[in-house]
Formats: structure tokens, sequence, C-alpha cells
């Protein structure tokens, strides 16, 4: 007897294919730079991953249609703040539409001048290196040039469509299993 396939379909549509990929539990960052009156905007990212040690590299996803990105991509270099899960706030306000997020924000200037979100888990200064097509959304990849503090919380998860608690105790797998996760920093804790 044939072994039995899993069921699956090669005919889905967008809304469809967002719910697949809403299973993936992604962590939520806020991408931030300044304008060119020195004006500072951001959005919310979680299409965002760390992508090379050596060199130190980030990857981030911006949808075309984006007004921020242009924003970014003019400058040339930008932060990436990785949210603390007490800031749901502060990914609702950069997930939405509209003009002045920075204006119930508070912030402070990293040594490149750029927003840095208080209250982050932590940030990460970026220069952007390359820029590649990705359908309807860019593919950016930045290195990383200054590491912000890291600070001892929880962080802001998205899962199939709302934000997901860490509450449960943490599990760690052997290290065989994670030496090659490039976010395993050798010991027993997750960056």
């Amino acid at each position: 007897m044939a072994p039995q396939s899993p069921y699956g379909t090669d005919e889905f549509d967008s809304r469809q294919f967002r719910t697949a990929m809403g299973q993936f539990c992604t962590g939520v960052t806020v991408i931030t730079t300044l304008d060119a009156d020195d004006n500072p905007v951001g959005f919310a990212c979680q299409s965002f991953a760390a992508l090379s040690l050596d060199p130190p590299l980030v990857i981030f996803c911006p949808m075309k249609t984006s007004r921020t990105w242009p924003v970014i991509e003019e400058r040339g270099s930008f932060v990436v703040n990785i949210l603390s899960n007490r800031q749901q706030d502060v990914s609702a306000t950069f997930g939405a539409p509209g003009q002045d997020k920075f204006s119930k924000i508070e912030w402070d200037p990293s040594p490149a001048g750029l927003p840095v979100l208080r209250n982050s888990l932590t940030w990460v200064e970026c220069t952007v290196e390359t820029v590649n097509d990705g359908g309807d959304h860019h593919i950016v990849i930045g290195r990383a040039n200054v590491l912000g503090e890291v600070l001892q919380d929880k962080p802001l998860l998205f899962y199939r469509g709302g934000y997901l608690s860490t509450e449960h105790p943490r599990v760690t797998p052997a290290q065989e299993e994670l030496e090659n996760f490039i976010t395993w920093n050798g010991g027993d804790t997750w960056l």
C-alpha cells in the first residue's frame, strides 16, 4: 500500500495564504528612522530576522506601498526596535495608518540620532546594505552597527492575528538541536 499524502491544495487565495502563514509565531518590531527634516518616522514590522553573524546582518520586508520605506531608503539607515510584551499599544500605534505616530511615544536618539523606542527589549542601529524584490514587499538587508542594551522582559509575539504571551515555562532543547539557530548564544538562554 502506498503511503498516504497529507491533504493540501495548490489552489489558494491571499487570505488562505495569510491564514497558513499566521500559524508561524513571530516577534514584533518597529523600524524607525528620520525623514529629510529630521522628523521621526516608523512602522510595525513582524517580517524581521537575524540573517548573518559574520558580517552582522538583519533582514526585514516592508510592503511596497509603505510610506515609511522610501524615507528609510533615502536616509540609508534605520533602527530595529524589538518590542516587549508591555508594548502592545506601541505595536498598535505603528501598525495603524497615521501621520504623527511619535506624538505619544517616548524615544531617545541612537548614536546616529535615529529613534530608539523606550522600553523595547533591545534595539539595533543598521545601515541599508541591499534591497531585493520580494513580490509585493521589498527584501531589505541591513548591516548592524550598534546594539542596544538588552532589557530583562518578555517579547511581544504575534500569532494567528493576535498577541501571544510567553507566560508558560520555557523548555530548552538539547544543545545539538540549537547549534544551527542563529539567535542561540551558546548558553541556555535565547536572545
